[in-house]
């Protein structure tokens, strides 16, 4: 059977939503409500990254903060849509 057809689908608790933003972002605090409400409504485990103390995140993300990532990979940016967010977790 075709390694596509095996793959298992993570449940919301498997999941680690990272927000990536800085400290004075209206919008970052927008989605840090979104974020923190959606993720523990759907039990998955979420955590907040600065790009202000880290080189790497400011180089990739300056320009769309706040951003939001699943699994490290990025899911959304500037606006953070509950329903889509609830949908990419599972729930």
């Amino acid at each position: 059977m075709s390694a596509l057809f095996r793959r298992t689908k993570k449940k919301p608790a498997d999941r680690v939503v990272t927000l990536v933003g800085k400290p004075g972002c209206h919008l970052c605090d927008d989605a840090r409500r979104v974020v923190r409400e959606v993720c523990e409504e759907a039990g998955a485990s979420w955590e907040e990254k600065d790009i202000t103390v880290d080189e790497e995140l400011h180089r990739e993300y300056w320009e769309q903060i706040p951003v939001v990532l699943i699994d490290d990979e990025q899911h959304t940016f500037w606006r953070v849509d509950p329903a889509r967010l609830r949908a990419a977790l599972g729930s």
